[in-house]
């Protein structure tokens, strides 16, 4: 008898626990769905057709092109920012660039001081430590965060969010032949002699992914290429030298960088399928602001970095999300690096969140969903001046941006220059390379962006230089224009 109660009371007792299980399962079982592992490519310099996936007929990007097919590609991305300073300061604090004050690669007062009619706003170099940036915020939802190669936003990437930094300070590029071991940036230490610096940083890059396997980890890799000097490996400059080049893009040295970058890409997508993360990680690939246009060319669009016409801002993005991203997905809403910071927010739900985004959250798009309409802003209150010896199909030959503001809303994009009051209106739809200013044949839709336009800076607080150069020289600024167009 005591046997029989015995073994009711054990069959009640499992019954028991197995319907409080039951009743607790959908909780617990979102309790342990893991946040993905996130991996932010950032090409630096990379233009927006500088891939096959985008149209490029001379550079070959195999691994690009099958990611492109995994995931979603986004036609119509922007920068923050139209060069590498201001435009990584935008993603990695989610603010556009009246907040944070980083407007360029510092000084703000470039060019000769005699073609410059304003005195220019002053630049911040670095993000300011009291800003929450988004791998801190990352850090705050239990991510281990890794970052390989160019930082560029501060001087030690570990006082802004990294756990782990190769390669990353406050400096802008490898410098002279920096490419090949023995190396010029910070914080690495140089490998046999002619080690690739892309090959080595993707080496890093798959050792944290190994080493942090069992955890949560954001892997940001913020390659150097294809950032001057161009220097790629002899063998794969020799194969493109005997291959032609097309529409504006024919140099072998460039296309050899390009490779490089998609191999190592691809090893980098390997690890992570071998490690058999890949179902539960997001992976993240852009350029930091548009291609050098003597270097490559993005027709139809017209300049390149460090101008704010379509060339110097529009950037090349995909996103893949295994089981959340339909593969071979394709978007033409407009977005900008500022909209990385709020969707990873959004995704990862942390304790601690940013105060301020500027950005959008994406994932709506991810999921084919109808993106509500916004305007993009961009604010340049600095001076760039030209590369030298080069047609950079700006507005002047002796700079690349002059001080200005741009909105772009739907598909009109409106441009105001503050030293002279010019605006120039475009459609993007029918007139992708901004050679038709059409303010006068539109004078009410020029009112109207150019009304959205102050709207937003003084919203912003942003600041716009009105004070006059006293060294500006009218006479010397028209011959230097006419010494440039001869030149060229």
């Amino acid at each position: 008898m005591k046997h029989t109660k015995h073994f009711l009371f054990i069959i009640i007792a499992t019954i028991l626990v197995t319907i409080f299980q039951s009743c607790k399962a959908p909780k617990d079982k979102q309790a342990d769905k893991p946040l993905p592992n996130i991996v932010l490519i950032n090409v630096d310099d990379l233009g927006w057709k500088d891939l096959g996936f985008m149209g490029s007929e001379y550079y070959e990007t195999p691994n690009l092109d099958i990611l492109a097919k995994e995931g979603m590609i986004f036609y119509n991305a922007y920068a923050g920012a139209a060069n590498c300073a201001p435009s990584r300061a935008c993603l990695l604090s989610g603010l556009n660039t009246p907040r944070h004050g980083v407007y360029t690669v510092s000084p703000s007062d470039r060019g000769n001081p005699k073609t410059r009619k304003l005195v220019p706003i002053k630049n911040t170099k670095h993000l300011n430590d009291s800003l929450y940036t988004l791998p801190q915020m990352l850090k705050s939802a239990g991510y281990v965060t890794g970052s390989f190669g160019k930082w560029h936003v501060g001087n030690d990437p570990k006082k802004q969010g990294i756990d782990i930094n190769v390669g990353g300070s406050d400096r802008g590029n490898p410098g002279s032949g920096g490419y090949f071991s023995p190396y010029k940036i910070d914080n690495i230490t140089n490998g046999p002699k002619g080690e690739y610096l892309t090959d080595r940083l993707t080496q890093e890059a798959i050792s944290f992914i190994e080493k942090q396997k069992d955890t949560t980890f954001f892997l940001y890799l913020p390659f150097y290429t294809v950032h001057t000097p161009i220097m790629g490996k002899e063998e794969l400059i020799a194969k493109y030298k005997d291959k032609k080049g097309s529409n504006g893009q024919n140099r072998p040295d460039y296309a050899a960088m390009v490779a490089s970058m998609d191999e190592n890409v691809g090893k980098l997508l390997t690890a992570i399928k071998e490690t058999g993360l890949e179902k539960n990680t997001m992976v993240i690939f852009t350029s930091d602001n548009g291609g050098i246009r003597a270097i490559s060319e993005q027709n139809p669009l017209r300049a390149g970095k460090g101008s704010y016409y379509e060339g110097g801002i529009r950037v090349p993005m995909l996103v893949k999300w295994p089981g959340k991203i339909q593969p071979n997905s394709r978007s033409m809403d407009r977005v900008v690096n500022l909209d990385i910071y709020p969707t990873l927010q959004q995704i990862v739900n942390p304790p601690k969140k940013a105060p301020l985004l500027d950005g959008k959250d994406l994932t709506p798009i991810f999921n084919k969903q109808a993106a509500a309409q916004r305007d993009l802003f961009f604010h340049f209150p600095v001076y760039l001046q030209k590369y030298s010896g080069i047609e950079d199909g700006g507005r002047d030959p002796l700079f690349r941006t002059r001080p200005g503001s741009v909105i772009i809303s739907g598909d009109w994009k409106l441009h105001e220059y503050f030293e002279d009051g010019a605006l120039e209106l475009y459609n993007l739809k029918s007139d992708p390379g901004e050679a038709n200013n059409i303010t006068e044949q539109n004078p009410d839709k020029t009112k109207e962006l150019h009304d959205k336009l102050i709207a937003w800076r003084n919203k912003m607080n942003a600041p716009v230089p009105t004070v006059k150069n006293r060294e500006y020289d009218a006479t010397f600024e028209q011959t230097r224009i006419m010494q440039q167009g001869k030149e060229e």
